[in-house]
């Protein structure tokens, strides 16, 4: 057997030594920016220190305080992570590269969710071998979470967390061709918490050149939190930490108890005279921001930007199957979930029969709801990023359902990302109670979709016609894959 050396790589701050398996070389938990300590937690992300001699980069590093996240009955730990691995210095990206070297590759830059409170780079989902393998080099990051990434402070700057995938960006723009990558060929894609920011990144103009083309995977352009709104939770954090609500008085906290008073922000009306809870009651953070990212995009922000959005054909049953709410729904329920989400509840849950005659209460309270969280927010900046010609816009709805908790989970949000990752093969992933669920997915769906994203990333074309807002083209993935024309018409229509 060929012993090779583990690979050693100079960066601007200082050498790493990765670990090189097979063809791939990864390189965990290097610096992109400065620790976050004390006041510096509410600060915009600053320059790491250089370090002398070669630093270890073979083992997973720390993550940003958060709490453990169960999902009811569904074992999310591949998705969240294990909880918080305790160390200041997380603000750290890993990346894997293929070992052989060579220059010029494509780079994709992933942002995980896990809804502003929870997730990390040491997620099992999260590992970037197979893009490594196909000739990406792949990197992952981490961001400050919760109070520390996301609560609207006077005296601090707005998303912290957001400036921090911002400043990861920066590192690849300076550090990435070192590993292999072409930096001027970068393709920044997210999920959920990670797809709003991404669609954040697109309206923040500090961000401009570099990257170069995006993928939103259930995120939302119409995802954060008015001011006033946010005021609303720094007010109620300020209280349950009994402080004023200055960043001064926040800077004296330690992070533990920064954690324990997120977790008791749930359930915040943060209803106002001229919006609406853009998270309909399900999380006190998001983005801050009096123009919505889609909003800015339509202004010709990230124009030049290719796009690939996306979502899930059952987004809203992971919040409700999980945790038994599901198959008790109501046309009161229904009627709820419209009330929380639309100016207009009860044409929106006509609209919705009509569409779907067949439907359940179940059916039509998670259709509703994932539409409310993702698919109005992730089809107006579609429409918004399309009526700009220098760059594409192609949309995706992910259609293979999930056979988990005796078969309600369904195409639910989170399931897509086994096969975008190529790991659909993980066996924690798989069982009655597990994101994928008991039974073998199509054996070829992970190879396709993760080449797809790949390919995107390589030539901004992921192989079907581009999405406008009159013909609406999305390709349909499940076992079988089909473009479509504007699949969800009529339930669009009546969100804009």
């Amino acid at each position: 057997m060929n012993h090779h050396p583990d690979p050693i790589v100079t960066t601007a701050q200082g050498a790493v030594r990765g670990l090189r398996r097979g063809d791939t070389a990864t390189f965990l938990n290097i610096p992109y920016a400065a620790p976050p300590r004390g006041a510096g937690r509410f600060a915009p992300p600053q320059p790491h220190e250089p370090w002398d001699g070669v630093r270890d980069a073979t083992v997973p590093g720390p993550n940003a305080p958060q709490s453990e996240r169960k999902l009811g009955s569904v074992d999310m730990s591949p998705y969240f992570g294990t909880g918080w691995s305790r160390g200041e210095d997380y603000l750290t990206v890993n990346v894997w590269t293929p070992a052989a070297g060579g220059g010029d590759l494509p780079v994709m830059v992933f942002v995980h969710g896990g809804g502003f409170v929870a997730g990390s780079t040491r997620s099992a989902m999260y590992d970037g071998s197979a893009f490594a393998r196909d000739g990406v080099v792949l990197v992952t990051l981490n961001y400050r979470l919760g109070i520390a990434g996301f609560l609207d402070i006077p005296g601090a700057p707005a998303n912290r967390g957001l400036l921090d995938v911002v400043a990861a960006l920066r590192w690849v723009r300076e550090n990435i061709a070192a590993f292999g990558g072409d930096p001027h060929n970068v393709t920044l894609f997210g999920q959920s918490a990670g797809a709003t920011i991404v669609g954040g990144v697109l309206a923040t103009t500090e961000a401009t050149g570099l990257f170069r083309r995006a993928i939103v995977q259930s995120g939302s352009g119409l995802g954060a939190f008015t001011t006033e709104q946010a005021a609303r939770v720094t007010k109620a954090a300020a209280e349950t930490l009994g402080i004023e609500p200055h960043v001064d008085a926040f800077a004296d906290i330690s992070d533990d108890r920064l954690v324990e008073a997120a977790s008791r922000l749930a359930g915040i009306d943060l209803q106002t005279e001229s919006h609406s809870d853009p998270l309909i009651g399900l999380s006190p953070f998001s983005l801050v921001l009096d123009t919505q990212p889609a909003e800015s995009v339509a202004a010709g922000l990230s124009s030049d930007i290719d796009l690939l959005i996306g979502t899930n054909a059952e987004e809203g049953n992971l919040y409700l199957v999980p945790v038994g709410k599901y198959s008790t729904s109501t046309a009161a329920d229904v009627d709820d979930v419209a009330a929380r989400s639309h100016p207009d509840p009860a044409r929106l849950v006509e609209t919705y029969r009509k569409s779907r005659p067949e439907a359940s209460f179940a059916e039509l309270r998670s259709a509703i709801m994932g539409d409310a969280l993702f698919g109005a927010g992730s089809w107006v900046l579609a429409g918004a990023h399309a009526v700009h010609p220098e760059s594409a816009t192609y949309a995706y709805e992910f259609a293979w359902r999930s056979h988990s908790l005796d078969g309600e989970l369904g195409a639910t949000h989170a399931v897509e990302l086994p096969f975008v990752f190529d790991l659909a093969h993980l066996p924690q992933l798989h069982g009655p109670a597990a994101l994928l669920g008991p039974d073998k997915p199509p054996a070829d769906l992970a190879a396709r979709m993760h080449e797809t994203w790949i390919r995107f990333a390589r030539t901004g074309d992921p192989g079907w016609d581009p999405y406008d807002d009159e013909r609406g083209a999305t390709m349909r993935i499940d076992a079988e894959w089909t473009q479509v024309d504007d699949p969800r018409g009529q339930e669009r229509q009546a969100w804009s």
